[in-house]
């Protein structure tokens, strides 16, 4: 009989990625969502549309025992939704809400290996000050101190895992993910992140126009395209590794840098207007991949510029859809 696996947020950027590789690897797949996949049609042999703030529905959902949860699930944006402060009360309270509900659904179904996707953002803003030489190794976490509520609420969700793994037998496989593109991620609205954000502004740009950059542009970060980051969980949920991990690339840029690469991509010249009270987050973030080589002899390889390429030629095919 086929594995079976469960994806919560099976209809967002990640976790419809995650579904076609599980598909392709012959598993039977349940997704859950608030909604379909925007920019494709679900490849999951079951798809409940439904909000996992409910316990009747989470319950539902979780209905058997699967071989693999993965629960990507969360109230979520880029640097436009988290930082302005306007949604930290929906953020901490509909994730955690969410991660409540999960855990105790899989405890009833004795259904305990699960993955969850953490983040970079719970990091402490005291290490991530010079943007040429951030802290972000795993055991720097403690003493906590995130820049965002987001952050926060990640890190509270990360001890709930590893809780549900220390009392109750849980398999908890936690990741921090640094800032994950690619093909059919969000792209517009406000909540897209900063690759997607300056493909969008290049594409619609002419040659030789202006465009906006939050910040100063000095501000440092890596991304890391979606096919490595679907890998890299991957091998983490079916690995032995207890610890929270980094996933993501230490190839890391400035936000100058990154919009120079996106315009040699579309072969235009670009000038720079920046924004400089706009939302922005810490100054300096990168992947620390030691743990990750350590513990599951992996760690992205690609370049930057080949997901880049990828994702502005999806946008731009977005784009002129809707001309």
């Amino acid at each position: 009989m086929a594995k079976k696996a469960l994806v919560l947020g099976g209809g967002g950027f990640i976790g419809s990625h995650m579904v076609n590789r599980l598909k392709m690897e012959g598993f039977w797949v349940r997704a859950v969502d608030l909604k379909y996949p925007l920019f494709s049609e679900t490849n999951a042999d079951d798809f409940i549309q439904g909000n996992l703030r409910d316990p009747l529905l989470c319950r539902d959902a979780i209905d058997q025992k699967f071989d693999e949860i993965y629960q990507f699930a969360a109230d979520m944006g880029g640097a436009g939704f988290i930082f302005t402060g306007e949604n930290d009360a929906d953020i901490m309270q509909n994730s955690a809400m969410i991660n409540l509900n999960v855990l105790e659904a899989c405890l009833r179904r004795n259904s305990k290996r699960i993955f969850y996707s953490s983040s970079a953002c719970m990091y402490p803003e005291y290490n991530q000050l010079d943007p040429a030489n951030p802290n972000c190794e795993e055991s720097s976490a403690y003493p906590a101190n995130p820049d965002s509520e987001y952050g926060w609420e990640k890190l509270f969700s990360e001890r709930l895992f590893l809780a549900y793994a220390k009392n109750h037998g849980f398999i908890s496989r936690i990741a921090r993910y640094h800032n994950i593109f690619g093909p059919e991620g969000t792209w517009q609205g406000g909540r897209e992140k900063a690759p997607a954000a300056i493909c969008r502004k290049i594409a619609l740009a002419e040659n030789q126009d202006i465009i906006e950059v939050w910040g100063d542009g000095k501000q440092t970060r890596s991304f890391l395209y979606i096919d490595e980051c679907i890998e890299g969980t991957k091998k983490l949920m079916r690995s032995n590794c207890k610890l929270p991990i980094n996933i993501g690339s230490e190839e890391m840029v400035s936000i100058n840098q990154l919009v120079d690469m996106v315009a040699i991509i579309a072969n235009k010249r670009i000038t720079k207007n920046y924004i400089l009270d706009a939302p922005q987050g810490v100054r300096g973030r990168n992947s620390d991949n030691t743990l990750i080589k350590k513990e599951l002899g992996w760690a992205p390889e690609n370049s930057l510029k080949s997901g880049l390429e990828k994702t502005y030629n999806w946008i731009l095919e977005e784009i002129n859809k809707e001309i």
